[in-house]
């Protein structure tokens, strides 16, 4: 039951957080956000059956390379958010065709993950998909969060 559970955590929380990146919103500099990550991240690994001990090197490797490629996707995935100020200096981000396209393309990876995995009779826990979506959210904020402190203010004080 535990698995199902986490399952349905991480299909919950990624349609949330694909629909409200879709849609503009002011983005708080000062918001937290790591926290869901972090929470995220915690409830994965608690989970003992994270690794499959009857095959320890293909289950770390499988995970190793599934937590490269969301590495990789919330980069891309931070890349591909359009950012913006407004005359007031509220910043504003709002995800894109392109960020479709990323959330696309690391789910067709973590299904081939998830393909591999099966064709070696590894037992997969539903918590490295929770772990992935932890690293994939954390590295997407940040690098969002890095742009956004890159734009300057609509309109700078002239010396």
């Amino acid at each position: 039951m535990p698995a199902l559970v986490d399952a349905a955590l991480v299909v919950v929380v990624m349609v949330l957080v694909l629909r409200r990146q879709m849609r503009p919103r002011r983005l708080d500099a000062d918001r937290r956000f790591w926290l869901l990550p972090l929470v995220l991240g915690a409830v994965a690994l608690r989970d003992p059956q994270l690794i499959d001990r009857r095959d320890t090197a293909w289950s770390v490797a499988l995970l190793g390379c599934g937590l490269l490629a969301v590495l990789a996707a919330g980069s891309v995935w931070g890349w591909t958010v359009r950012l913006w100020r407004e005359a007031d200096g509220a910043l504003w981000a709002q995800g894109t065709r392109a960020t479709l396209a990323a959330w696309g393309g690391m789910l067709a990876i973590r299904f081939g993950l998830f393909g591999l995995g099966v064709a070696l009779h590894l037992r997969q826990s539903s918590s490295a998909l929770l772990l992935g979506l932890a690293v994939l959210l954390l590295v997407r904020s940040l690098v969002v969060h890095w742009r956004a402190r890159a734009l300057a203010p609509p309109f700078a004080a002239v010396p």
